[in-house]
C-alpha cells in the first residue's frame, strides 16, 4: 500500500470532515427534529443522507484502493464489543438525539444541545480509552476473526449456508448457456 504523509492525511481528513458537516447542515440532518421524525417514520431525510454517504464513501474507497492508499482488510469480528458498542451508541443517541456526525455539525453551527452532546461523547470516549486496557480481554472474548461475505466466514463459523462465495457474473454466464 502506498504511503500518504501525515500532513496530507490530516488535511484530507479535515477537508472531508468539514464537507460532511456542511452537507449534514444543508440537508437538515443536524436537527434533532429530523431524527425524531425519522424514528417515527414521518421523515426519510436521514436514510437518504446515509445512503448517499455510503455510496460516496464506497466510490472514495475504490478510488483510494486503486491508488494503493486503502486496503480491503476487515477488522476482526468481536461480538461482545460490537453489541456493547451498539448499546452505548444507541443509549447516547436516545439521550441526546444526536449521533457523532450530527452532533459535531450541530455544535459547529452553535447549537447548545449539540455542544452538550459533543461534551458527553468526548467524556465517554475519554473514559473508554482510560479503561480499555482492563476491558480489552472481555471485549475480544468470542472473537470470530476476520469475517467477510465475499470470501466466506472464518473457520470457527464455517457451515455450508454461510460459507458461500457470491459471483454474479459467473452465475449469469452459466445461466445463458
Amino acid at each position: 500500500m502506498a504511503e500518504m504523509n501525515e500532513g496530507t492525511r490530516n488535511l484530507l481528513g479535515l477537508a472531508t470532515g468539514v464537507l460532511f458537516g456542511a452537507l449534514l447542515q444543508r440537508g437538515g440532518v443536524a436537527r434533532t427534529r429530523t431524527k425524531v421524525g425519522q424514528q417515527k417514520g414521518e421523515e426519510a431525510r436521514v436514510a437518504k443522507t446515509m445512503g448517499t454517504a455510503v455510496a460516496v464513501g464506497a466510490l472514495g474507497h475504490r478510488w483510494l484502493h486503486q491508488r494503493g492508499l486503502a486496503t480491503d482488510e476487515p477488522k476482526p469480528l468481536n461480538p461482545v464489543g460490537l453489541v456493547g458498542g451498539a448499546v452505548l451508541f444507541g443509549a447516547g443517541m436516545a439521550l441526546s438525539g444526536y449521533c457523532p456526525g450530527t452532533a459535531a455539525a450541530a455544535a459547529g453551527s452553535g447549537r447548545r444541545e449539540g455542544l452538550w452532546a459533543m461534551a458527553g461523547m468526548l467524556a465517554a470516549a475519554t473514559a473508554f480509552v482510560a479503561s480499555y486496557p482492563r476491558l480489552k480481554q472481555a471485549l475480544e472474548a468470542g472473537s470470530l476473526g476476520r469475517v467477510t461475505a465475499a470470501k466466506g466466514t472464518s473457520a470457527r463459523l464455517a457451515t455450508p449456508p454461510l460459507n458461500v462465495k457470491v459471483r454474479p457474473r459467473e452465475a449469469a454466464g452459466q445461466a445463458m448457456r
